[in-house]
C-alpha cells in the first residue's frame, strides 16, 4: 500500500482528496500539512511514497516545497494539486523541479486515482 501526503492550506480539499485517495483501497493517507514547510517536516517524518502538493499556499508555497523535497528525498514522487486557471508556466517550472504529474481541482475521482496509480 503507498503511502500518500497531502500538502494542501484549504481543509475542505485536503479532506476531498483524502476521502478519494484512501476511499481506493490502495492507498493509505499519512499525514496533511497545511503549507509547503509543514509538508517538508511531515515528509521527514512520515516518509510518504506520494505526496500531494497544492501549489499555492501560504508560508511556503508548492512550488518553493518542492525545490527543497527534491533535494533532500528524491525517491518520493511529487504530484502538483491546482486549480484549472493556475497551471501555465507554473506547471512547466514544476515539471522542471521533479513534479511527477498535475492534478486539476475540481477533483475527478477516476482521474486523480489514474495519476497516482501509475506513479
Amino acid at each position: 500500500m503507498k503511502k500518500v501526503l497531502i500538502v494542501d492550506d484549504s481543509i475542505t480539499v485536503a479532506r476531498q482528496l483524502e476521502r478519494i485517495i484512501a476511499g481506493a483501497g490502495d492507498f493509505q493517507v499519512v499525514g496533511h500539512a497545511k503549507n509547503g514547510a509543514e509538508g517538508i517536516k511531515l515528509n521527514q517524518t512520515e516518509d510518504p511514497d506520494i505526496i500531494c502538493m497544492d501549489m499555492n499556499m501560504p508560508v511556503m508555497d508548492g512550488l518553493a516545497a518542492l525545490r527543497s523535497i527534491s533535494v533532500l528525498d528524491p525517491k518520493v514522487k511529487v504530484v502538483m494539486v491546482t486549480s484549472l486557471g493556475g497551471v501555465g508556466d507554473r506547471f512547466t517550472e514544476a515539471m522542471k523541479l521533479g513534479a511527477r504529474n498535475v492534478i486539476s481541482k475540481p477533483f475527478e475521482e477516476d482521474t486523480v486515482l489514474q495519476i497516482l496509480r501509475a506513479l
